[in-house]
Formats: structure tokens, sequence, C-alpha cells
């Protein structure tokens, strides 16, 4: 057994949490039907923080296919070793930390206090899991960090694995490469990390740049040996219970148009099938029958993608399931084949030529198969008995704003009348897909209560006057909402609120990630297309104003265009902004994020609406009143624009 290592005391200033991890030592031998896991950690409590945690285990593991032995269990104090697995209580309990999503995975953890740990005490344990895989026995994947982000004192990794079943492995963001020795019919692959300096995490990295280095082995050179082992499973069903065989019968002869049958067929088992993950066992890899899923109402990804393909097949559609990633999809072209590299299941399905992309466990989805919006998941591996591998989900491009809101602000005409707010928004594509969501999921009159508190901040006093009203096109996929308001003569006088008017555009640049710039290496992750509007018309005005000047920002990687009009008693703004590229090298974030900074002083602006034209007929020829003096820049620093931003439902 290897010996507990020092920890370089150059890096002793970098503990965290009143713990010093010394030793983490991980051991993967094959064995028929599954592999054993050997794992081993020690690290020192090296002040009062570190109590707590340090003396407290918590083991988790899948009973289903995982045997969890304790080997070792030692407190080393002032050199001494005092055993104490013989006396350790654990106590087993489930925790479904996921149960609010409906998603159960039956993990158990093992848990146990230790006695009498002081600071200075080094705790040794080490643990022994006999794996046997309920689905691909004779696929292995394993991954392990080579980088943290505090002091490691030496970091080992050992794989024991046939020689005839070489192992294809992947180093990503790390120079560390095993040491190879053959014996015995067996290969043994061997790293060692010693001392590694720690890494500061860096905010919204994309997937396939993650903080910290790392390497992932598997044991198959290409996809299709994992597709193998899940295609038994995903055989479509041919057969329907009654009552569901009756609706595909019905949409069968309501729709002539496969296309049209795709789109009935997909809001069928999106909206009527709840979802319920019971990712227990092989329930992790393997979908329940169709009949089953109808039987019980509810199902998890993998359930309700086997049923929309059966549905479609009936249908006379092609369709198969196919696994991606929710948060990694992206990095999937760059990992190693192995069925640990998804966490979701959606449906590829296809008509001529046209191929559409489904994701079942999305509810309340719009559009028609002509612009129904695809999952933005980067790349999918379609369950296909030949030629698996990885394919590329389109990335769709909005071609006009997905988000337009149109603000109209009528001031009032005689003394004592109160100013007059409405506020017209139009979502498209997947901003409406996502805001019939949030519809169903909210009460309107919560709805309306987020929308006054986000206009209270910039008007106080301000009050509504109509129930928050929405019209909805799901076939077109356009929602629609109307507000009113009306902020009463007091409120606008008060604090000289009209000398001192914020016009804002709500346009979701509070979701641009604007990350620290200081010891920033990696690229940052702008996520997929946005394109917004917002018009402000402001009107019954007693003079003619202009709109500010340069209001334009032009980035490589987004832009924000102001337009105007103006008329003797009106004035009108409209903002546009849109995203231009889905990420920011590294090179350029400095100047990223000076834009980010100038785009954030450019959607707000302050005018004195109580400014009177000197000619009282307000002629077409009356003097414009500029941006000097009327018109000032708010700096984004003292507003929190994520929070208003949610407020506003975006």
């Amino acid at each position: 057994m290897i010996g507990i290592p020092d920890l370089d005391q150059a890096r002793a200033t970098e503990i965290r949490n009143g713990m010093a991890y010394l030793l983490t030592d991980t051991q993967i031998r094959h064995r028929n039907g599954g592999y054993t896991v050997f794992d081993r950690l020690a690290y020192k409590v090296t002040d009062r923080p570190g109590l707590e945690s340090g003396a407290r285990l918590d083991i988790e593991f899948d009973p289903s296919r995982e045997k969890l032995s304790f080997n070792r269990l030692t407190v080393i104090r002032s050199g001494v070793a005092i055993d104490k697995l013989g006396e350790a209580k654990f106590e087993i309990f489930r925790r479904e930390t996921d149960s609010e999503r409906g998603i159960f995975d039956g993990r158990l953890t093992a848990h146990v206090d230790l006695s009498d740990v002081r600071v200075g005490d080094i705790i040794d344990y080490a643990t022994t899991y006999e794996i046997t895989p309920t689905v691909a026995q004779d696929l292995l994947f394993a991954h392990f960090q080579t980088e943290w982000g505090e002091p490691v004192a030496l970091a080992r990794e050992k794989i024991i694995w046939p020689t005839e079943k070489p192992l294809n492995i992947r180093a990503v963001r790390t120079g560390l490469k095993a040491k190879v020795a053959k014996a015995g019919g067996d290969t043994t692959y061997q790293w060692e990390a010693i001392n590694p300096p720690p890494v500061k995490r860096q905010e919204n990295l994309p997937a396939d740049y993650p903080t910290f280095g790392f390497v992932e082995i598997s044991s198959a050179s290409d996809w299709q040996p994992v597709v193998d082992a899940l295609l038994p499973f995903y055989q479509p069903a041919k057969s329907f219970p009654a009552d569901f065989e009756a609706r595909i019968t019905e949409i069968e002869r309501r729709h002539a148009g496969l296309e049209d049958r795709l789109i009935a067929a997909l809001r069928l088992v999106q909206d009527e099938i709840r979802y319920v993950s019971l990712s227990m066992g092989a329930g992790s890899y393997v979908p329940r029958r169709p009949e089953a899923v109808l039987a019980s109402g509810f199902g998890d990804c993998k359930d309700k993608a086997l049923l929309l393909v059966s549905a479609l097949r009936r249908l006379g559609i092609e369709a198969e399931a196919a696994l991606t990633d929710i948060d990694g999809g992206k990095a999937l072209e760059h990992s190693v084949p192995a069925l640990q590299a998804f966490d979701h299941a959606i449906v590829k399905a296809r008509i001529g030529e046209r191929v559409w992309w489904l994701d079942a466990t999305d509810y309340l989805q719009g559009g028609r198969a002509a612009n129904i919006v695809p999952p933005a998941y980067g790349f999918a591996l379609p369950l296909v008995a030949s030629g698996a591998g990885l394919e590329k989900i389109p990335v769709t491009e909005p071609l006009e704003p997905t988000q337009s809101v149109a603000e109209r602000f009528a001031f009032p005409e005689r003394e004592g009348e109160p100013l007059v707010l409405t506020v017209n928004t139009i979502y498209r594509n997947g901003d409406a897909d996502r805001m019939r969501r949030r519809l169903a999921q909210a009460s309107k009159a919560k709805l309306a209560d987020d929308y006054i508190q986000y206009y209270s901040r910039q008007y106080p006093g301000i009050r509504s006057t109509a129930m928050l009203e929405t019209m909805d096109d799901r076939d077109l996929n356009v929602l629609t909402t109307k507000e009113a308001y009306e902020l009463p003569s007091e409120a606008l006088r008060a604090n000289d609120l009209a000398k001192n008017f914020p016009l804002r555009a709500d346009i979701g640049i509070g979701g641009i990630p604007a990350p620290t710039a200081v010891g920033r290496t990696g690229p940052i992750e702008l996520g997929s297309p946005v394109y917004t509007s917002h018009k402000v018309t402001v009107a019954n005005l007693k003079a003619r104003f202009s709109p500010p000047e340069k209001a334009d920002v032009h980035d490589p990687h987004f832009t924000l265009k102001l337009s105007w009009s103006t008329l003797p008693d009106e004035l009108e703004l409209e903002w546009r902004f849109r995203t231009l590229k889905e990420r920011v090298p590294a090179e350029a974030v400095g100047a990223y994020l000076q834009s980010v900074a100038e785009i954030n002083r450019k959607v707000e602006w302050y005018y004195d609406f109580t400014q009177v034209d000197a000619d009282t007929t307000r002629s077409d020829d009356a003097p414009t009143l500029g941006f000097t003096g009327m018109v000032r820049a708010l700096a984004a620093a003292v507003r929190d624009l994520d929070a208003e931003r949610a407020d506003r439902g975006q």
C-alpha cells in the first residue's frame, strides 16, 4: 500500500475549509461481468472548520449494481494509527436529491461519524466497489481530474485491463501521461499527479473547456458498441392499448400529411404523459415499455422517447431514439465513446430528406413542422443498427426578434391626470415556448405582480389598471401579453420624476455573461442565439426631443442598435440587441467585457420631459431639444439587471 505523502508547504496558504488533501488513490481492475474499483482517500484536519466535514463520511453507491465494502478506516495522530473501522457504526440512507424534479435514482448513502477527531489528525480510509453493470457489462468508462481548486499532495489513478482489450484514452487540458506496463495478459496504466498547482474556477466556460484538466478512458473505440448495448431495449412497440390506439387512429384520420401527424403525435406524448424518472438499476439506461408508460401515465426521457418513436412509426414516419446530454451535449463530439457520456434521450424523425430533433419531455411546445424549434443540445447519438455516430443538432438562427417589447407612455394632457403606460410583448419561437410554460406554471396574478414590481422600481407609485392579457397562437408559436398601468400625477411630480424620467430597454442583456477578466484563460460561453427588441413611445410631449447620440454598440460577438423617430409631441426609440457568436475566445475577453459595460450604459436614458418649446404652436419647425443637458446615461453598475430581468419573466 502506498504511503501517505506530505503536502508541499508552499501550498499551505491555499488550504481551504480546514482540510488538506494528502492522497487520492483509485485502482480499477477488470473482472468477468464487470470490474472492481478500489478507492483510498487521506486528508489532514488543519483547522477548526475541518472538524465537521473531516469527521463525517458519506459514501454513495448504487445497490443495484455496486457492492460496497470498507477496507480501512484509520485516524493517524502524532504518527500513531488508530483503527476506527471496528467501532464505526454505519447508517444507510436513501437521499433522493432530485425528487422535486420527479427523478428517483435509488442510490444509497453509507454514513458514519468518527469519534474523537482533532485538529492535526489524518483520516485515512479505503473502500472497494464490486461493480456489475446492468447494461453494457463489457464496457468500461473512467474519468478522473488532474487538477483541483485546492492543494493535493498526490493523486494516483491505476487501471489494470486485459491487453487484448486496448483502452481509448483522451487527455483534456493536461499533459499528464500514463505509465504503461504489460504482464500476464494484462496492461497496467498508471497516472500520478504530484502536488499539482491549484486552479481557480472560471465562470461561463463552454462545455468543451472545463475548469479542471481531466483524463477519460473508454474500452470502446467507436460508438457502435454503446449503441449495440442499448438497441435491444429500444425496439418500438408494434401495438398499443385500445385507448391509445384510438388516439393514434384519430391522428391518422384527421391528418393526411406526415408533417401534421408528426406534430400531433409529439404534442400527445409531450402534453399528456407527465414526467417521472425511475432511474434505479437498469432503469438508468433501459426504457420502460410503451404499454407500461401508458398504463401509469408517466415516464422519463427514455420512456417518452420510445413511446414517441413507436407512435411516429405507427403513423408512417421514420424515427429512432437518440442519446444526448442536456448540459454537455456540445462537447460530445470530443468525448470518448461511453454510455456515461449521456444523460438524456430524444427522438430523431425523418420525412423524406427533412430531419427533426424532438424532445418528448418538453411540453406545451408550439410550432408546426416548418417552424418547430429543435432542442439546443449540440450533438446526439441515434440508436441505429449499423454506422452509429454522433450527429450535430442544427441551431436555429432567428430571423426576427424572438422577444419584442413595445411600451407607450402617454403623458397627461391636463393637470391632475395620470400618465398612462401600456405594454405589449410578443414572444416567438423558443421564447414563446418558455413563456407558455411559465404561464401554465404560475397564475396570471403572480405574473402581474412580478411585472408591477419591475415597473415600480423605475416609476414609484405606478399601479396596474387591467389584468394581464395573453393571446397564444400555438401553431404559429407566437404568444402576446398586454399590460396596462397608470402613474398618478402626484407620483409623477414626486422627486422630480418627470424631469428625470427613465426610459429603459428590457432586451435581456442581464443574461449576458460578464465574468471577471482577472486570471481568465478560457473562452466565454454565450449560448444559443439571442435576438430581442424594445420600442418605447412617449406621447403628449410639450417639445420635440432628440434621441441620444452614438447609442449603438458594435462588438464581434453582439450588436446593439438604436433607431428613432421624433414628432413635435412624440418620441420613439427602438433598441435591437443580437448575439452574433456562441462564444468569446480568450484573447478577445478584455474587449468583449468593455463592450458589455458600454451596452449596459446605453440601454437606459433619462429625459427631462417637463421641457416646453418656446413656440407654443409646436410646428414641425419647432426647435429640437437635444441630448446635452436633457438625457444622461445611467451606469449599469447601479442596477441589478439580472434581478429585474427575472421579474419580467424573460
